[in-house]
């Protein structure tokens, strides 16, 4: 039962004291301004970009800007912080004068700029959405305000104005739960370690790597205030969290009067808990975590709630809800996604209608209870995760009780799942953003599909079926890879559709590298035919694994069944080569630098998984002297390419060092780091997950895929053409895992001396120029 008022009292007075400590926010009593935009253009362009005129506009219809130069000065005139920050990074790209992006940044501004005029330029979307609850796992949980700092000022060059803002929220959970009477002991097994919080937020796994130390939620709840105010002052509106109905096991065994299911767990977690939102609980706890929400961070508009991420709603019977019933299930965590919740009997269709309404309603009304002029925000992934259970009557049901306006909804995945807003009809006449995930897991193929994307926003923005269309929205579960996606992709987000795709490409290559050639605008006409012509990376699951590429995969004999990766591979091989080619005359301009080791990694790693596939085919036969032979060429190769990626910014060892960075103390060091190495490679559970988060980075190619390759060749070998036991090998493997995860080895970056040579070279292996 909840606790006695003294002590829920006394928690709340707690809050306030750390709320009033950290001052009250600067944003809530101003507007977004021309000061915010033009600190981010100082800070990203130094004191010439603090020199661009700015002036705040009258809003209209549509997010806008307008941009001229005259006299040898830039002035921008826009409706927010966001609009004056993009529109003069717009102008600047235009003139290849700047480039902003996660791998380093361009700027050469001139000192007297050339006449010129954008006319008024304006964004056909209310608004552009970034990040994914994921994201918070996968790329952020080291990160400290000089990279949120760092990341905003990205958001607001490109336009960004709805971001998921979600760091921070340990913090309120911890008071919400301390009040429901949970002991610190059951606190401690609740929360899930640091980089793995988005999962225990969305109720798919429970304690898993725990505890949770306190430092490291004290430490977001500073950093939510910093970035949340940052937002504000630009004019953005970022989506805060919100109570979707998954509770501590510990709170249910406190309520086993609740209608609380005990959710089927996936991918070898064990079960979570869900209260149903008809429950008088869950709007008290609704209200509850909005209050202490307002309190430590102050006020917001819109909240994420996602009820049934990649869980099946329980709607097998009409009755109070117990926690020993079940009926709902998991509709693929821990297995790709895939729609695998078993009905154990077909389920009512009137019954299903009347319980997916009845949710709808009550989650809707639990929002406007507690604050009337809050936007329940969901996530539309789950439709097309799962378009068994959520067919059309499905969707429309759980909408119908949902009033015009109460509901946003983020259609995230339509790069896996195309067209799911119009079997939903455009989410039953809701608001709704249209968009893509791009990027699973962090993992960094080069892949997109940018001629895709353009025709995708014209023809949604055309469709009269498109409803009440209001936002764009990349939706990332990863960053810091394939920067020409998300350039592209938010620059249609404000209109930028007209130019041919060869004309951008031009441009984007004089803005990033500082100027152009013929020649190079051919070799990357054909980079994008070859590799940014894919939509979705379907490698990333395949037979069961998870993982990028052949290599990056847990092994298995049976990857001589792989068909190979999506894109062209010969015209990859001739891209490349040409961009190597071309690479002296660039070699003093870092972008270029980067983007040439990084195609090169990913032409490299295709070839690795053909020579993987030769190996194994080879000893399968029992041919051993062929099998050597392409084992040798795989191991050549890894080798080679892992010390060619320490030119990178991201490797191994930096993604160790910042989850070591971050502790206060040893114990807490020792704890992030395995967390860190853990979601690079096992993950967690059953396996199922394993190198779902895999990366092409420097010490994983070399000190972990290598090896784990080797111990399966070699048994391979040593069974030749006779029987092999592959469940004992992967037993061995998934112990060689676990042992490589708990040494304490320190890993260094190695930079190549020359990365233009270090790829050229490799490349040459390859029969390249």
């Amino acid at each position: 039962m909840p606790q006695s008022v003294s002590r829920r009292e006394a928690i709340a007075q707690a809050l306030a004291v750390s709320a009033a400590a950290a001052a009250a926010p600067a944003w809530a009593a101003r507007p977004a301004d021309t000061a915010a935009a033009k600190a981010v253009l100082t800070r990203l362009f130094g004191p010439a970009g603090g020199r661009v005129a700015l002036a705040l506009g009258t809003a209209g219809p549509r997010p806008w800007y307008d941009a001229e130069a005259r006299s040898g000065t830039l002035a921008v005139k826009g409706d927010s912080g966001v609009a004056l920050a993009r529109g003069a990074y717009a102008w600047m790209r235009q003139m290849g004068a700047a480039h902003v992006s996660w791998e380093g940044d361009r700027a050469a501004l001139p000192a007297h700029w050339p006449d010129g005029k954008s006319g008024r330029v304006e964004s056909p979307f209310a608004h552009r959405v970034y990040l994914n609850p994921c994201t918070y796992g996968y790329t952020t949980p080291w990160w400290d305000w000089p990279r949120w700092r760092r990341e905003i000022d990205w958001m607001a060059v490109h336009g960004i104005d709805m971001p998921l803002a979600l760091e921070g929220q340990e913090f309120v959970w911890r008071a919400l739960w301390r009040e429901e009477g949970l002991t610190e002991a059951e606190l401690a097994g609740y929360f899930s370690g640091p980089a793995f919080t988005p999962w225990q937020r969305m109720g798919n796994i429970e304690g898993y790597r725990a505890p949770l130390p306190a430092a490291w939620i004290d430490k977001k709840r500073d950093l939510q205030r910093q970035i949340l105010a940052a937002m504000h002052a630009l004019g953005m509106s970022p989506i805060l969290p919100a109570f979707g109905g998954y509770v501590p096991k510990a709170f249910a065994l406190k309520h086993k009067d609740a209608r609380i299911y005990k959710m089927p767990a996936g991918g070898g977690f064990h079960e979570t808990y869900w209260l149903d939102p008809g429950d008088p609980l869950f709007p008290r706890l609704s209200a509850r975590f909005l209050d202490l929400y307002t309190r430590t961070y102050g006020p917001g508009t819109y909240y994420l709630a996602d009820s049934f991420n990649e869980m099946r709603p329980p709607v097998a019977d009409d009755g109070p809800f117990s926690q020993d019933k079940g009926g709902g299930g998991n509709a693929g965590f821990g297995d790709g996604g895939a729609s695998k919740a078993a009905a154990a009997a077909p389920i009512d269709p009137a019954l299903k209608a009347r319980r997916l309404a009845a949710y709808g309603q009550a989650i809707h009304a639990a929002f406007k209870k507690a604050r009337p002029d809050a936007v329940w925000v969901m996530q539309g992934w789950l439709f097309g995760a799962d378009p068994q259970f959520w067919d059309e009557a499905a969707i429309a049901a759980f909408f119908s009780q949902v009033p015009e306006g109460g509901v946003m909804v983020l259609d995230i995945g339509n790069d896996r799942y195309p067209d799911v807003w119009r079997r939903a009809r455009a989410f039953a006449g809701k608001p709704w953003v249209f968009g893509y995930v791009h990027n699973y897991g962090a993992s960094n193929p080069v892949y997109g599909d940018l001629g895709g994307y353009r025709r995708d926003v014209a023809a949604v923005l055309a469709d009269p079926q498109a409803g009440r269309l209001s936002g764009f929205g990349l939706f990332p579960e990863g960053l810091d890879n394939n920067s020409i996606v998300y350039e592209e992709a938010y620059d249609l987000a404000w209109g930028a559709g007209g130019a041919s795709l060869d004309a951008w490409l031009s441009g984007y290559a004089r803005s990033r590298y500082g100027r152009t050639t013929p020649e190079l605008d051919a070799a990357l006409r054909q980079l994008v035919e070859a590799a940014y012509t894919t939509r979705y990376w379907t490698p990333r699951w395949w037979n069961g694994r998870a993982g990028a590429c052949l290599f990056c995969k847990r092994p298995t004999a049976t990857i001589v069944e792989f068909p190979g990766p999506p894109g062209d591979r010969a015209k990859l091989a001739t891209a490349v080569g040409e961009l190597a080619r071309l690479a002296p005359a660039f070699a003093g301009e870092p972008l270029f630098v980067h983007d040439l080791v990084d195609f090169t990694g990913h032409l490299v790693s295709e070839e690795i998984d053909v020579r993987l596939q030769a190996a194994v085919a080879a000893y399968r036969r029992g041919d051993l002297a062929a099998g050597d032979r392409a084992r040798r060429g795989v191991e050549d190769l890894a080798v080679a390419l892992d010390g060619l990626l320490g030119a990178q910014p991201d490797t191994l060892s930096t993604w160790i060092d910042a989850a070591r960075a971050y502790a206060d103390d040893p114990v807490d060091a020792r704890a992030y780091v395995l967390n860190a190495k853990a979601q690079v490679t096992v993950w967690g559970g059953d396996g199922g997950l394993s190198d779902y988060a895999s990366k092409v980075w420097q010490g994983l190619y070399r000190d972990y895929y290598l090896p784990r390759w080797t111990r399966l060749l070699d048994a391979l070998r040593a069974a030749g053409a006779g029987a092999f036991d592959e469940p004992a090998a992967e037993r061995a493997i998934g112990a060689w895992e676990q042992d490589w995860i708990e040494r304490d080895t320190a890993y260094v970056r190695q930079r190549p001396a020359d990365p233009v040579s270090a790829a050229r070279a490799l490349l040459a292996r390859l029969g390249q120029p």
